[in-house]
């Protein structure tokens, strides 16, 4: 019998910010070659137990961050910006050993791996990015065309998305779970309820909300990156799941654009917008297959 791996949570406090906590969840050997998972609205660092434990089991030391302000990870005005994220989770991780690190990010969380390996890059060996168009990158405003993309100028409202969600998170949330997966019972009710309860203050609500409200100086400073023409030698892998929107040629030329160097596309088979807890094994056989090409 092949046992599972454990998954441990861990809390850093961050000194030069108030009243904060950074909470991880934590897998597998702590020398071992590491991955950082980053996840997405409306979600939390549990949507990344199940690729963890895969990862864990194959040797690797797997860490997955409450986003700051969401969950576990408790701060008062924590930033919304993607730069403003990524800092804040560098300082966080810092004093970890995250030796030959890989930086995952799905959703919002791909828009805050896109700002860290652009803005430090030497601090990881390569970068997935899942599920998300990053601003300012093509294809962003092909995206922000798209009618079934509603939401993002809804959450950019402000103060009105929190009046009418707040108290109604579980149901809400369900609308994206059920409507952009492929498969939605692979996020049963257990969880469902874990990820309302992560963003069930109005401050968590608000902070999901304002990475949507973000999005336009997200994209001013991705915009000038690209005009900067700079290069960046970390590779990086761009998955969607199968029943994603959108041309996987365009999103890869962005990258390219964005001047990294090596970029590959890949498709995770049955699987819509949730892909890491929809095909956990694919993901995880796509993203160790990088890293292995990628050493």
């Amino acid at each position: 019998m092949i046992s599972t791996p454990p998954l441990h949570r861990r809390s850093i406090a961050l000194p030069h910010v108030a009243d904060s906590n950074m909470q991880l969840l934590e897998a597998g050997p702590s020398d071992a070659p590491a991955l950082l998972f980053l996840h997405g609205w409306p979600e939390s660092a549990r949507a990344w137990e199940a690729v963890m434990r895969l990862a864990a089991g194959d040797g690797y030391h797997a860490l997955a961050v409450d986003l700051p302000g969401i969950g576990g990870s408790a701060m008062r005005d924590a930033p919304a910006d993607k730069l403003g994220m990524a800092t804040l989770l560098r300082e966080a991780t810092n004093g970890l050993n995250l030796p030959g690190l890989t930086l995952v990010g799905h959703d919002v969380g791909g828009q805050v791996a896109f700002a860290w390996a652009t803005a430090f890059p030497d601090d990881m060996a390569r970068v997935v990015i899942m599920d998300v168009a990053v601003p300012g990158i093509e294809p962003w405003d092909d995206v922000l065309r798209n009618p079934h993309i509603w939401h993002f100028a809804f959450h950019a409202i402000l103060k009105l998305p929190e009046l009418l969600v707040g108290g109604k998170q579980r149901p809400y949330f369900d609308y994206f779970y059920d409507a952009i997966s492929g498969r939605p019972d692979a996020i049963p009710a257990d969880r469902r309820n874990a990820y309302a309860d992560a963003y069930a203050g109005s401050e968590a609500l608000g902070t999901g909300f304002g990475w949507y409200r973000a999005f336009p100086e997200d994209a001013k400073r991705n915009a000038g990156w690209v005009e900067s023409k700079r290069r960046i030698g970390v590779p990086l892998l761009f998955l969607r799941g199968e029943h994603e929107g959108g041309e996987m040629e365009a999103y890869r030329r962005g990258f390219v654009d964005a001047g990294f160097a090596r970029v590959e596309g890949g498709i995770v088979p049955g699987a819509g917008h949730f892909a890491p807890e929809e095909a956990p094994e694919a993901v995880w056989k796509r993203i160790a297959a990088f890293i292995a090409a990628n050493p």
